[in-house]
């Protein structure tokens, strides 16, 4: 596996990755209904991709196999954790942690120091194995959450 920082070539696969992701897996947070799922997975598209791509304020990333999107996760340069979504195909493979591992890594690069992100209710124990939690200064909705990167 490899990852790497997406570009627009990516853009049909990891879109789809994304869509696939959300309406297979989060059913914990969309529960099945057309309506939430058609909302959250609108903007997921391979335009929006392309923009995303040449936005300077984040950074998108793909995880690969033998030239096939495995994962897709976006990070700001504050640190704020964006997208990190695996393909149904390849879940359960370590994929997400790598790729949240891997943003981690640039945050720490940037001179961040702390991640924050917004979780689905799919992922919060994903996020809490990783050493995130919720905010506790009541900034944050329930699904807020951050990690510290300072040792």
């Amino acid at each position: 596996m490899e990852i790497r920082t997406a570009t627009h070539l990516d853009a049909e696969e990891g879109s789809l990755v994304l869509r696939r992701s959300i309406e297979e897996l989060c059913h914990q947070d969309h529960g099945g209904d057309p309506a939430i799922i058609a909302g959250w997975i609108g903007n997921k598209t391979a335009a929006m991709w392309r923009a995303w791509v040449d936005q300077e304020a984040t950074e998108l990333y793909v995880a690969t196999e033998a030239g096939r999107v495995l994962a897709v996760g976006m990070m700001d340069t504050k640190g704020e954790i964006m997208l990190n979504y695996v393909s149904p195909d390849a879940r359960l493979r370590g994929i997400s942690k790598a790729l949240l591992g891997h943003m981690e890594g640039e945050a720490r690069r940037l001179g961040v120091n702390e991640c924050s992100l917004h979780s689905t209710k799919t992922a919060r124990r994903f996020y809490q194995s990783a050493g995130y939690r919720c905010r506790e200064d009541g900034s944050g909705d329930g699904d807020s959450m951050i990690k510290s990167l300072v040792s």
